[in-house]
Order: structure tokens, then C-alpha cells, then sequence
């Protein structure tokens, strides 16, 4: 596999053997979404013979991480998102997905920080050590509410569960309490906690007060205090449709997939040896496998009308699921520049229900020229565990309000144009939920799920876990048929002062883990 990363505190969670291709006409699959796992999973099948059939409701691959063209009085046409991603540099199996268009990641550019705003200061991660337990010691150093006598009150033992990150220990421990009682009992400051804690948790669209305790230790774990390539990220240079997905579209046919665009799946029946597959357009497909890669919600609305898919630990998997609360992106279009010195991305907290701001005309390029053009600024709003009775006009006037807070060269701007998403479909972790949470493998045969819900036997997150979960649905299905598999990467899997690693035995196609081992070279 391409090295995704240089870092050799890399570990290799699964490499499944087999011969290395299909025979013609062996295996046919359909791959129900079209986004970041959709398209992982469909890549990996399509590379080693598979028929895959990519079924995306939208006109447009990508899902939660896709663009669209859109146009704007004043601003022309232009590439619109669901909202800025941060490409962290311990993405490798996303990297990985990258690199088979992109083989130099060209389209990521590197940040030099990520700076979180407060009214306690500024909180920089630019030059952290990777190594522990320096870059925890730098980390509180540079935090200005954390001085010794504020630490002095911190409960050492509860927060040392943060270096002692297990997965099966960890969830066992902390799953049934909320991150709030957790952080609640660290007694870190309130200034250092909204700095350190809360904006980590708001990241991930759960609020504190449902978000499971274990979750946010695995996020911490996988983030920061277990990842090997530092806390900064990249960001795209270019909108996500232009630089990576219509790439990827062509990759995709180039290998023999077929897409299907605008066509929503309406039922998965089973069929003798397979599925078959109708969408709203009157398509119907039949195929000898299937890969489930949606959103909570329309996966479970694709459950209730698809009566065949009837495994029991399938239904009870998926019906547990929930989303979090909404989360909404305003991009401004303003007639005035912002100061110099701004980072292209920062995180905000007590700035109200700002979340972070995304300077775009420092980093991508169809902003960029507009910015040079006008003499303007690109700006993105982004409001993380919206309250559901929220109002559109009151989440407008409170984003503009934090951001004149935090950048006040903001304030007088004129908005030149505006697009406002607002939106309620990313997964909820609450408290309680891992146990009956689905994992890649069901108990239907030839089924498998992906998406940043489905839980694996390894730390990830966000697009990364949509990816390596695609890439183990892939595996999961090659494997019964003796081919060998996507190799997966992660971070290791344990905190540094965790028990040590066991090893473990048995195949891992489904997301479990039979070896860890480090990056080579």
C-alpha cells in the first residue's frame, strides 16, 4: 500500500490475504450511497474485478463531504459545500482513497496551526512535540487558564483515563456516563475546559451533556494524545467536487463501476444467491452482495420499506441509531478584507453558537480569486449542536455576532452574497449507545454497513471512519471469496500508559482487529 503518512508509530490494523483479483463476472455489488465510505468501498471492490454499481441520490458523489454548483448574484457560479473538512494528517485510510487520484495529496495544503478562540485567550497547537508526555505538558503550558494552583484541583486520576485509552476497557468503563459527568468530575477550570474540552466535543456535532464519556476519550485518544502526526491538518485546496470527487467518478468507470446519480434506493429485497435493488426512477438491479453506506436516517428509511432485510441483530443494529443535534454553515461573501494575521481556520468558544470560522480565500482557490477580484473575503460560519427550536434569523444574527467578537475588522463588512445550510443527519453517540451500536458485518449474508456511525474495533472518526469502515465492507465481502483485501492503517490503538497490546488472532475483514503492527521503514 502507498504510504499515507510518514510517521512509524503507524500500525497496520489488517492486511486480509487472498488472490489478488476476482474471476470475470465473479461478484456484483451494489454500494447504496455515494459518499466518502461509498466511494471507499466501491474503489476496493472495483480494483479487484467486482461489478460495483454506485446508487448516489444525489447528482453528486461525496455525501456529507460532497460540493455542488451553485450560483450567486455577485458572485457568479461557484462550488458550494456541506461545510469546511479538515483533513487530519492521521486520515490514512482517507489518504489512501486520496492518493489513488492525487498520488502527492497535491490537492491538501498543510496548516501551520489551529488556533482555538476564547474569551480566556488563544489556545495554538502550532509546534507541539509528538511525543508524550512533552506535547501534554506544552499543551497545558500554553493554555492561560491552566496555571499550577488551577491544577492542583484537577482529579489526576480521572484525567489519566485520557493516557490509559483501551477501546474494549475504555467503553466498558465510561460508555454509560455522559461526557458532561466526566469532565464534570476532572474539575479542570472552566475557562481551560472550554478551551480544551468543549470545542473538542462540539467538533464532532454531540453536546457534552449526551455525547457518551467514551467517545470523547476515544476522540481524544485518536486526535491528540494517540495520534503520532500532530494536531494540525490540511485543508483542500480546491472545492471538494472539482479536486476529488469527479476524479474519483472517473476512476471509478475507468475500472468498470457503474454510477448511478440521482437515483435513490426505495428497497433492498433478497433474492436466491443475492439482492435485488429498486430506486424512485423504476431501476431494479440485481446483484450477488450489497453495501449499505448512508446517513442515519435514510439508512433507517431504506430498512422500514426493504421488509426482506429481516436479520435480527441487522434490525436492532440500525434501529438504534439517532442523529445529534443540527448543526448549520453560513458562507458570507463580504465587500472588506479580514486582518492578515487571521489563521484560515479557527476554532471559537464562548463566541455564542459559533463553532469555528473558515477564512476561505486563504486557502482555496475558486475564494481566492474572487477575494483578489473584489477586495473581499470568503467567509465561513459554522454552529455545531444547534438546538432543534432554533431559529434560522437568531443563528444568523448569533454567528455574526461571534464573529465580529472575534475578528472585529468584520463588523462594518457588507455581505455581498450568502449561502445558509442548515442540517440534521450526522450520528448521535450518546451515552449508552456503543453496545447496541452495528458494526461493518450484519447477520444477513452478503450484507455490509458503512458510514462514520458504524462501529470498528479501532480508533477513528469523522471521514476517516467512514473511509476505513468502506474499505472493511469491501474486505468483508472479497474475503469470502478468497481475495485479498484493502490493508488498513490507524493510530495505535491504546493509550501510552494502557495495559499492553494483546496479540489478537482471527480474520478482521468485518473491523475487528487480528494484528497491530508498525509502519515500515
Amino acid at each position: 500500500m502507498t504510504r499515507a503518512a510518514g510517521s512509524s508509530r503507524a500500525v497496520l490494523a489488517t492486511r486480509p490475504a487472498g488472490r489478488p483479483r476476482l474471476d470475470p463476472g465473479e461478484l456484483s455489488v451494489g454500494v447504496v450511497g455515494g459518499g466518502v465510505a461509498g466511494v471507499a468501498a466501491a474503489c476496493v471492490l472495483a480494483e479487484r474485478g467486482a461489478r460495483a454499481i454506485v446508487y448516489e441520490r444525489e447528482r453528486w458523489l461525496g455525501g456529507r463531504a460532497g460540493a455542488w454548483t451553485d450560483e450567486l448574484g455577485g458572485v457568479g457560479w461557484f462550488e458550494m459545500e456541506r461545510g469546511f473538512h479538515a483533513f487530519f494528517r492521521q486520515y490514512y485510510n482517507l489518504r489512501a482513497l486520496i492518493r489513488r487520484v492525487d498520488p502527492a495529496l497535491a490537492l491538501l495544503a498543510p496548516l501551520d496551526d489551529y488556533p482555538i478562540l476564547g474569551p480566556a485567550g488563544t489556545a495554538s497547537f502550532a509546534g507541539l512535540s509528538r511525543r508524550w508526555p512533552v506535547t501534554l505538558v506544552q499543551l497545558v503550558a500554553r493554555t492561560e487558564s491552566l496555571g499550577l494552583r488551577a491544577l492542583a484541583g484537577v482529579d489526576l486520576r480521572a484525567a489519566l483515563a485520557m493516557l490509559r485509552f483501551d477501546l474494549e476497557t475504555t467503553y466498558a468503563e465510561y460508555d454509560q456516563i455522559t461526557a458532561r459527568q466526566y469532565l464534570d468530575g476532572l474539575g479542570f477550570p472552566a475557562p481551560a475546559r472550554r478551551m480544551l474540552f468543549d470545542v473538542f466535543a462540539h467538533s464532532f456535532f454531540n453536546p457534552e451533556a449526551t455525547m457518551s464519556a467514551a467517545e470523547l476519550l476515544m476522540m481524544f485518544h485518536f486526535y491528540l494524545l494517540g495520534n503520532p502526526e500532530g494536531l494540525v491538518f490540511d485543508v483542500a485546496r480546491r472545492p471538494f467536487s472539482v479536486g476529488l470527487w469527479r476524479p474519483l467518478a472517473a476512476y471509478l468507470t475507468a475500472r468498470g463501476a457503474e454510477l448511478a446519480p440521482g437515483e435513490e434506493v426505495i428497497e433492498v429485497a433478497r433474492t436466491p444467491g443475492g439482492f435485488s435493488i429498486a430506486t424512485a426512477a423504476g431501476r431494479r438491479d440485481r446483484v450477488d452482495a450489497c453495501v449499505l453506506a448512508l446517513a442515519v436516517p435514510a439508512l433507517q428509511k431504506l430498512a422500514a420499506a426493504s421488509p426482506d432485510l429481516d436479520g435480527r441483530r441487522f434490525r436492532a443494529g440500525v434501529g438504534s441509531l439517532d442523529v445529534t443535534l443540527p448543526f448549520a454553515v453560513w458562507r458570507l461573501w463580504l465587500d472588506a478584507p479580514t486582518a492578515g494575521d487571521r489563521a484560515p481556520f479557527a476554532g471559537t468558544t464562548g463566541a455564542g453558537l459559533l463553532g469555528n470560522i473558515s477564512l476561505y480565500h486563504r486557502f482555496e482557490d475558486e475564494s481566492r480569486e474572487w477575494a483578489a477580484r473584489t477586495g473581499g473575503a470568503v467567509v465561513e460560519l459554522h454552529a455545531y449542536a444547534v438546538p432543534c427550536d432554533a431559529a434560522e434569523d437568531d443563528i444568523r444574527r448569533d454567528l455574526r455576532a461571534g464573529l465580529g467578537r472575534c475578528y472585529p475588522e468584520t463588523r462594518g463588512a457588507r455581505v455581498v452574497a450568502e449561502r445558509y445550510l442548515q442540517r440534521r443527519d450526522c450520528p448521535a453517540f450518546a451515552a449508552g449507545s456503543w453496545a447496541s451500536r452495528p458494526g461493518v458485518a450484519t447477520d444477513i449474508d452478503g450484507l455490509a454497513l458503512a458510514g462514520d456511525f458504524v462501529k470498528l474495533a479501532m480508533p477513528s472518526a469523522l471521514m476517516e471512519r467512514a473511509a476505513t469502515s468502506g474499505m472493511l465492507a469491501a474486505n468483508l465481502l472479497l474475503a469470502r471469496r478468497g481475495v485479498a483485501g484493502e490493508p488498513v492503517w490507524s493510530v495505535p490503538p491504546r493509550g501510552v500508559l494502557a495495559r499492553p497490546i494483546l496479540r489478537r488472532r482471527g480474520g478482521c475483514a468485518a473491523g475487528c482487529v487480528d494484528r497491530w503492527r508498525p509502519w515500515p521503514g
